[in-house]
């Protein structure tokens, strides 16, 4: 998804959709496939030009990701073992619970603050952490410190850019996609180092 349908979907679901779309990718599992990262960044240089207020729209973003993944959480720990038991389908893919079970194990109860700025992972950890029976108070912990840097890098880099460069919006595409593809280096280097590349 590029930054003009990005845009148009900001223009459309507006601050609340915004909200709800974050809430959703952080901790039900079907909302992995939501552009959470490019949509919280472009939310923030749309809120430079006066689109939004962007204190509402960080501390909104910011509550609803992390109550997103007190959602996953406590799915995870009352019905996860049920849901991971069924065989694949659209929403549900083993290899995305094992990609983020492997990245789980490899970074313990950090993951939960990790795992935020790694799409598809930061659907299923919080779902995992609930599966595994972490307990509450460290996932609450982690849970806000990874959900606070995740909006406030997100959200006031778009901000700090679009108020600094000219023109931003001709440099939208190739900074949302360096964003993709930096949010995605942890699952790479782990990858090449477990198979020796």
């Amino acid at each position: 998804m590029h930054f003009f349908d990005i845009k148009t979907l900001i223009e459309t679901i507006g601050i609340l959709g915004i909200f709800l779309f974050i809430f959703a990718e952080s901790g039900l599992f079907f909302g992995f496939f939501l552009p959470g990262d490019s949509l919280l960044f472009t939310a923030g240089i749309l809120a430079g030009a006066g689109y939004f207020n962007i204190y509402i729209l960080f501390i909104g973003a910011f509550l609803c990701a992390v109550s997103g993944d007190y959602v996953g959480y406590y799915f995870g720990y009352y019905i996860g073992p049920k849901i991971f038991s069924k065989p694949n389908s659209f929403f549900f893919n083993k290899k995305n619970i094992q990609k983020t079970s492997e990245f789980y194990e490899k970074y313990g109860k950090k993951a939960v603050s990790l795992a935020r700025f790694i799409p598809i992972v930061r659907t299923f950890t919080p779902i995992l952490a609930g599966v595994g029976k972490m307990k509450f108070k460290d996932f609450f912990f982690y849970n806000i410190v990874g959900g606070f840097l995740w909006t406030l890098l997100m959200v006031f880099t778009g901000y700090f850019l679009s108020s600094r460069i000219k023109n931003i919006d001709h440099f939208i595409l190739p900074i949302v996609f360096f964003i993709i593809l930096f949010s995605f280096v942890p699952v790479f280097l782990a990858f090449f180092k477990k198979n020796n590349v």
